[in-house]
């Protein structure tokens, strides 16, 4: 939920609970300078200034699967392309989907700022970048949700959607979202996309709070899905955020601002907006290097952390650091991520199937000294095991003989009669 905050004595709106974003507060028309600043330590966390000096994210598409975003948004426009609506007949006729949640993750991720030099409003991570918005939920203030939420015909809008983003370019795909069991049809999806050299990058959960192992979140649980956790500023893991072994990677969560539509600014706390941070830096780095598989830009993310942080179940690998994560990438572009050479097995082919006979093995160095030293051993071990053998079935035979030899003592009497 996000709980509504006046600023500047401006009156508050109210949103309720958007999967992915926990209580944070609204801002209606705050200033254009205070909404940079109020991501100054944001910025520094994931040393973006850095970061920019090599590349900003063009040529990239980042697919924002979500609640949809407004494409005439200040700090977004020119930046998103509206892609298709997968919740169609959810909503009665006319009404017009929020887009809340889905304006404010594509700030975060690819926000211009607006103004003179564009020094004012949101920057996101990649500001080069550009979004294709491709709406799969409903925000539960919208007359659909229930509907949507129990009606089997949008049970596999997630997948349908990663299928679509995919297929019309992105190199990204942001999954600011979550459930607690996937689909085949979700598990083909992402395997689809990985398949096409998709990122798919998607929220840990928000319900670690008090809890030593929080329940698993899909699609972020899936094998190839990189799971982003949230920290406060302090770089310690948010206690909403949960802790379990598929978290990969962590990003700032508490007190995040962004867009909302129609140009209004919004602070919130979640895994979600951590997720959109990563997804930033993906595009970073999937702008430098075109081509690097998913699980290259996996490894580039998880070595950006401080190397004083061991892995752990709450942060993962640790907080992801733009520059840092930039810098491995170019030694990483130099290698496949695939093995190659003599003996290693095709990609492309089951695993377990041959393609010849195997080979003999091939006997290097016969060392016949030590053949006839264990040899010996060999010979004496299994002398030593007859004799014990023969001994132990002398003593059994001579015991029966000695039962056989003692008399047996004549029955007691007793009478019939009963007294």
């Amino acid at each position: 939920m996000l709980r509504p905050r006046a600023l500047a004595a401006l009156a508050a709106a109210t949103v309720a609970f958007i999967p992915g974003v926990l209580p944070g507060f609204l801002t209606d028309a705050a200033r254009a300078d205070d909404v940079r600043a109020s991501q100054d330590v944001v910025l520094r966390t994931l040393d973006l200034a850095e970061a920019w000096r090599l590349t900003k994210g063009e040529g990239v598409t980042v697919a924002v699967l979500d609640s949809g975003v407004d494409p005439r948004h200040r700090d977004l426009v020119g930046s998103v392309t509206t892609g298709k609506d997968f919740t169609a007949g959810a909503n009665p006729k006319g009404v017009a989907p929020t887009r809340l949640h889905g304006t404010y993750m594509a700030s975060l991720i690819a926000g211009h700022g607006h103004g003179p030099a564009r020094e004012d409003g949101v920057i996101g991570v990649a500001p080069g970048a550009k979004v294709l918005s491709v709406r799969v939920i409903l925000e539960d203030e919208e007359p659909g949700f229930r509907s949507f939420n129990s009606d089997a015909r949008y049970e596999s809008v997630v997948a349908r959607g990663i299928r679509y983003a995919v297929d019309r370019g992105a190199d990204v795909i942001n999954l600011s979202i979550s459930k607690d069991l996937p689909t085949e049809e979700e598990r083909d999806a992402i395997r689809y996309a990985i398949s096409k050299g998709v990122v798919l990058i998607a929220a840990a959960g928000n319900d670690g709070a008090g809890k030593r192992d929080a329940p698993y979140s899909y699609p972020a649980a899936i094998p190839g899905v990189i799971s982003v956790a949230a920290v406060t500023p302090a770089l310690r893991r948010a206690s909403f955020s949960n802790r379990n072994s598929s978290v990969m990677v962590a990003a700032p969560g508490v007190d995040i601002l962004g867009a909302g539509p129609g140009d209004e600014y919004w602070v919130g706390r979640g895994t979600s907006q951590a997720t959109a941070l990563v997804s930033g830096v993906a595009a970073l780095i999937k702008a430098r290097y075109p081509r690097m598989s998913p699980a290259l830009i996996a490894q580039a993310l998880t070595s950006s952390a401080s190397a004083k942080e061991r892995y752990n179940t709450g942060t993962g690998f640790g907080v992801v650091n733009a520059y840092r994560a930039l810098t491995t990438a170019a030694a990483l572009a130099r290698h496949r991520a695939t093995a190659s050479g003599p003996g290693v097995q095709d990609p492309a082919r089951t695993a377990g199937t041959r393609e010849r006979a195997p080979e003999p093995v091939a006997v290097v160095r016969r060392d016949q000294r030590a053949i006839l030293v264990y040899g010996a051993v060999a010979v004496g071990g299994l002398v030593g095991t007859g004799t014990g053998l023969a001994v132990l079935v002398l003593l059994v035979r001579r015991a029966r003989r000695e039962e056989d030899d003692t008399p047996i003592p004549p029955a007691p009497w007793r009478t019939e009669t009963q007294t």
